[in-house]
């Protein structure tokens, strides 16, 4: 039997290279002799680098660059194993996770360090950039990314407006003739998961900034903000991507690799799953894991881990997802093809105790999923 274990991170927890690793741990209790197939994936946010690289033969570089509230961080990004393909995380150098909870505050926060990133990466040559837009701690547009790739973003005085998606409010006109001139050779493919638009109720700012730290108040002046930068976007450089779909991902970053690198605006999902030979993968396999850290109503929406059940669903191969917990309303997923869900947790215990003791609880979920296999497998002989 091969089994092809395709999970998602656990966010907070454990990566999807090691939840594969722990998944393979418990089936190889039940089958012993199984092949096994470990594909980490990713959608676009956190794992996309690990999971570009490792299956591309590539290699990390670790940079240091300005985190979202202007604080230096280590940043890693990827370069795939033909050399010619970066691939950046937004969340490295800009994510929600490097600022503590009390302090996050999307006015101030800013994408300077993912274009740091972006210029480190231009610096190794290359032809190919992947940008994943998933986990930021932002709300600017993008407009500290193209900052850091040498556009002015001036206000009425003639000065470089904050960073932060405040600054926006003072944006007066955008001159690029300073920009890197290398992004023009570079073909960018922005990685997201969601296809909201950059402005308005579906936005970005209020969809996404209140889990930034935006009162009602900030979403509304960040909403305006954004809208005025769309405005002088169109004027100044041509490219209107106030409500092109994926504009709003990851505070607006969308909008800004529309409108400063040409970017193609693609799911992060399809991006990955091209690159990691998804498909073929699929049709080889007589099963597949799949997991994430919590599965809800919103994973129908193009998550990794609903996307690797679309895809299995077409070669006619059962899935079973192991997750750390579920909504009320995850029900919905078994409408759209998914076989089972085992929880991970096993005892009453709590969150903080759940995080330390996951790679355990992994294990012993797959090893509950396949003895529930195994127990099909003996039906199946018996009424043969």
């Amino acid at each position: 039997m091969r089994i092809l274990l395709a999970p998602q991170s656990f966010k907070g927890s454990l990566d999807a290279a090691d939840v594969a690793r722990a998944m393979a741990r418990g089936v190889r209790q039940v089958f012993p002799d199984a092949d096994l197939d470990l594909l980490p994936i990713a959608d676009g946010g956190e794992g996309t680098v690990q999971a570009l690289v490792q299956a591309s033969g590539g290699h990390t570089v670790t940079t240091r660059v300005m985190g979202p509230m202007e604080e230096a961080v280590n940043a890693t990004w990827g370069l795939l194993g033909s050399g010619d393909t970066a691939v950046v995380e937004m969340a490295a150098a800009s994510g929600l996770p490097l600022i503590p909870r009390s302090v996050r505050n999307p006015l101030r926060a800013t994408t300077y360090g993912t274009g740091e990133l972006i210029r480190h990466a231009l610096d190794h040559g290359i032809d190919r950039l992947i940008v994943g837009l998933g986990g930021s701690a932002t709300n600017d547009g993008g407009a500290g990314m193209a900052q850091a790739l040498g556009a002015r973003l001036l206000d009425k005085e003639g000065n470089q407006i904050p960073l932060g998606g405040a600054g926006l409010e003072r944006l007066d006109r955008i001159d690029v003739s300073d920009l890197d001139p290398r992004v023009r050779d570079v073909a960018v493919e922005a990685a997201v998961d969601v296809n909201n638009p950059l402005c308005g109720p579906e936005g970005a700012s209020h969809v996404y900034g209140p889990q930034k730290g935006a009162d009602a108040a900030t979403v509304r002046q960040l909403d305006a903000a954004l809208d005025h930068y769309a405005a002088v976007i169109r004027r100044d450089l041509g490219r209107d991507v106030r409500d092109i779909p994926g504009a709003g991902a990851a505070g607006g970053m969308g909008a800004g690799l529309l409108a400063f690198l040409h970017a193609r605006i693609e799911p992060g999902v399809n991006i990955l799953f091209r690159a990691l030979h998804v498909d073929e993968r699929i049709q080889r396999a007589s099963l597949v894991l799949t997991g994430e850290g919590r599965m809800d109503s919103q994973d129908i929406y193009g998550k990794a881990p609903m996307a690797i059940v679309a895809r299995a669903n077409r070669h006619g191969v059962p899935v079973i997802a192991v997750v750390g917990s579920t909504s009320r309303d995850y029900r919905v997923v078994f409408d759209h093809g998914l076989d089972a869900v085992i929880g991970v947790v096993n005892r009453p215990m709590s969150q903080d105790r759940a995080i330390h003791e996951t790679a355990g609880l992994v294990a012993e979920a797959a090893m509950r999923a396949m003895r529930i296999v195994r127990v099909g497998m003996r039906i199946e002989e018996r009424d043969a």
